[in-house]
């Protein structure tokens, strides 16, 4: 059996308990899966792509991160952990609906999710080494969306100045939740 056949069989045995009805029992621990999240929300599995979108949408479904940030693929059957590069998912979509306050700002990952951006499903900017902004959407759980770069600055078009607090905050509404996008300020 060559490489290739054998990571398809992998990933076919994966496939399959993925799909499986949950038991009683645990699921087993296998330790470190061969599968990793690149930054741009490509699934690789030993270094591979993997190029089936309705496998890496039943992988999302089964993704799960816990409280010390380690992503796990969780099946009824085994569990083991994935490597992420950034956030699992990729917000590649955006579609407003409704203006200022009562917008609502809904978002389409790549992976096919629907996110309103809400108290729930909150919205957040951190900012790189360099300084430049890295904006998250919560998905479920402890899942963020990393936003593409359009999307981005799509939500930044919408953007409004707010007085929260004692401050001005550039940011946008959704759902009623103010969510801060950065300063507007030239100050560091």
């Amino acid at each position: 059996m060559n490489e290739a056949d054998a990571r398809e069989r992998e990933l076919a045995r994966l496939e399959a308990a993925s799909a499986a009805p949950r038991g009683q029992a645990p699921p087993r621990d296998c330790g470190q899966f061969a599968i990793h999240i690149d930054r741009d929300g490509s699934w690789f599995y030993q270094g591979t792509p993997i190029t089936r979108a309705s496998l890496v949408r039943l992988f999302s479904s089964v993704l799960e991160r816990d409280a010390d940030g380690v992503y796990w693929l969780t099946t009824p059957a085994e569990r083991g952990r994935i490597s992420v590069a950034d956030a699992p998912f990729l917000a590649v979509e955006l579609d407003r609906r409704g203006t200022g306050r009562n917008q609502s700002l809904i978002f389409r990952t790549n992976v096919g999710d629907i996110v309103t951006a809400d108290a729930a499903h909150r919205l957040r900017v951190a900012t790189d080494e360099g300084g430049h902004p890295r904006p998250y959407l919560k998905v479920r759980n402890k899942l963020e969306a990393r936003l593409s770069r359009p999307v981005f600055y799509a939500l930044v078009e919408l953007g409004r100045e707010e007085r929260v607090g004692d401050t001005i905050q550039f940011g946008v509404w959704s759902e009623g939740t103010f969510f801060p996008l950065g300063s507007l300020s030239d100050e560091t």
